[in-house]
């Protein structure tokens, strides 16, 4: 044992290399008769998106050679991007955001939709339902054609007989999701919204008669409204339709009854059966058999696997050491899912009578528990008077004990949305930090999902003020415990969180050093320039914009230069459609100007988030150099 290094400073066994092998992400698993299917992000491949293949002999392949990719791009974040049938496979290819029709038999890619302009992309897709008795596909399109800011939402059927041949099924809504048509083909239900609400705050589930000819005769409300978040409408084998909703508080499973025109709740729990709908294609729950649901839920903040028998209305826990579970898919009595542990990143896995069986893993590490530091569940009192919670996790290195009488640095980390949730899985970002020295406190601030829609609904008008608050308080309480160094306090963050990185940084003085990544400096500039999705999402978070301009004004760092004075890393996508460069470019210029140490590292290939292998290294080791030099003066 090694006793010369001290905190954040220890030879890891977590390198860079070892960072991006672990980004291999798998998304949305679908199985069709004995073939399974996913889609892995590859970061070593330029973050290309291949769909996988893996056949009942076990042998595994890429349906499409490198370098194609499939993503769809609408609403910016994507989801549901591919679909398949026992005879072709249907996709949205990210170089050119037109459908695909791919024959399985033939091994043939023929595209259904029209070709976009060079440099523009006037249409995209995502959301695919396949009408088996009119041989079409029925999808989400965004429609960019119009000369107005945002485009056009609606549900359409795209005709495989005549390519091209699309027809408007739905509109008139700002946005629309999860179109499924029953078993016989007569109703098709999807889900709707309008600005200023966001999914997750109020949304509708719809209910469509269709006759022969494929089209809409009638159409009805079934459930939701403003105040009321409507989550994955499903029909069930015998024709029955299901959702999520938050009605009681918390996202619970019902099944709607079209005879007495009202819905009962399958699972009256105060546990969580959704997840903010921020992707297309989401699911936590599918049938097993007209009687049984596989579902994953969220209890305190971590998920848990279970079964609901659906005529009883009991739930019953599925043993498992899982604590991220997603992407529920159920075919043949088989459930598919995605699921990681606290020593095991994401893997998919099949269910069956009780039974777990791995299917595959994007990745694998040597790494053993010695090596990775276990989250500790904690819930901390707030500096107003309530109680936010988070997960800690102690520096941890098998070969190093570090000095005595010394404590580690600390880095805070916020979660982007900013309503979404950290999870306790395996995450080898959090281990690069605790294995080199660092502690890690992962904040659940008020605002974020699992625990219920009144914590949820807490960061309403207080973005920039409640969350800074937690994040604070969770230094606070840590420091309280002696758990760690005062004076070596770092905050790090993505997106949304990077807006809470800067505000904390600007507003409070708790924090010696903090990292930005593709955050918000400028809420004016934000409600300005952002995609149509998060458009009005400041409505609620803020305040109207215009008319509240000086809340605006007064949350964003950008106007208040002279209140930030340690130093800030900026870590910035060039092509980021989401939070523009220009957010990050004004903050560096700004700090810049005051004297104070800034780093801005771009990257001119990346968007919103980081893909690219090369990049990914290039982020983690510039921001790990950021901190030791920071510290090193303290």
């Amino acid at each position: 044992m090694n006793t010369d290094y001290p905190y954040g400073s220890w030879p890891s066994p977590i390198t860079a290399d070892l960072l991006t092998a672990q980004n291999v992400r798998l998304s949305e698993p679908q199985a069709c008769g004995d073939d399974v299917f996913w889609l892995e992000s590859r970061p070593t491949e330029k973050g290309r998106n291949a769909l996988v293949q893996l056949s009942a002999n076990g042998e595994r392949k890429d349906v499409l050679p490198e370098p194609h990719s499939i993503r769809t791009r609408a609403h910016e974040y994507g989801g549901g991007s591919y679909l398949v049938t026992p005879d072709f496979i249907i996709c949205v290819l990210d170089a050119d955001q037109r459908v695909y029709y791919f024959n399985r038999t033939t091994k043939t890619l023929t595209p259904l939709t029209p070709e976009n302009p060079e440099h523009t992309t006037h249409f995209r897709f995502a959301d695919f339902c396949w009408d088996n008795t009119r041989e079409r596909i029925i999808a989400i399109r965004e429609d960019h054609t119009s000369s107005e800011r945002f485009e056009r939402s609606e549900i359409v059927a795209i005709n495989l007989q005549a390519p091209h041949d699309i027809t408007v099924l739905v509109s008139g809504a700002d946005f629309y999701s999860n179109p499924r048509l029953n078993p016989t083909g007569d109703k098709l239900s999807y889900v709707c919204w309008n600005h200023p609400q966001m999914p997750w705050d109020g949304s509708e589930c719809y209910c469509a008669d269709v006759n022969l000819a494929g089209d809409i005769t009638t159409i009805k409300l079934i459930v939701g409204g403003k105040n009321e978040s409507i989550f994955q409408p499903q029909w069930s084998p015998s024709g029955e339709l299901f959702f999520v909703s938050d009605r009681n508080n918390w996202w619970n499973i019902y099944r709607f009854d079209f005879t007495t025109v009202s819905s009962d709740n399958i699972c009256d729990m105060p546990v969580e059966f959704a997840t903010p709908q921020w992707v297309f294609g989401m699911s936590t729950y599918g049938f097993i058999n007209d009687n049984e649901i596989f579902c994953c839920y969220s209890q305190q903040g971590q998920w848990r696997l279970g079964s609901i028998d659906i005529k009883q209305k009991k739930l019953n826990e599925i043993a498992s050491e899982f604590k991220d579970i997603s992407g529920i898919y159920c075919r043949n009595h088989k459930a598919y899912f995605l699921a990681a542990s606290p020593t095991q990143a994401t893997a998919l896995f099949c269910a069956q009578q009780q039974k777990i069986e791995l299917i595959a893993q994007a990745s694998t590490h040597s790494l053993t528990g010695d090596d990775i530091a276990q989250p500790q569940a904690i819930t901390f009192p707030t500096s107003d008077g309530e109680n936010a919670y988070g997960f800690y996790y102690p520096p941890k290195n098998k070969n190093v004990n570090a000095p005595s009488n010394t404590l580690p640095p600390l880095i805070v980390m916020c979660h982007g949305g900013p309503t979404g949730a950290t999870e306790t899985s395996f995450n080898v970002k959090i281990q690069f930090w605790t294995s080199r020295g660092f502690a890690v406190l992962d904040v659940n601030y008020r605002g974020s999902t699992g625990y219920g829609r009144k914590y949820r609904d807490r960061l309403k008008s207080n973005w920039g003020i409640t969350d800074v608050i937690d994040v604070c308080s969770g230094v606070d309480f840590l420091v309280a415990k002696n758990l760690v160094d005062k004076n070596k306090i770092a905050i790090r963050g993505g997106s949304a969180g990077g807006y809470t990185v800067l505000s904390a940084l600007t507003f409070r003085d708790t924090f010696k050093a903090g990292a930005s990544l593709y955050g918000i400096g400028d809420l004016e500039a934000l409600v300005r320039d952002t995609h149509k999705f998060e458009a009005h999402y400041l409505d609620s978070l803020v305040g109207e914009y215009p008319a509240e301009q000086a809340i605006y004004i007064a949350r964003s760092p950008i106007h208040h230069i002279e209140k930030l004075n340690c130093p800030v890393i900026f870590l910035q996508g060039l092509k980021d459609k989401v939070v523009p460069p220009q957010q990050a470019e004004a903050m560096v210029s700004a700090l810049q100007q005051k004297g104070i140490r800034t780093d801005y590292i771009t990257f001119a290939e990346e968007g919103h988030g980081f893909r690219q292998a090369d990049n990914i290294k290039r982020a983690i080791e510039a921001e790990l150099e950021f901190y030791q030099s920071v510290f090193a003066n303290n």
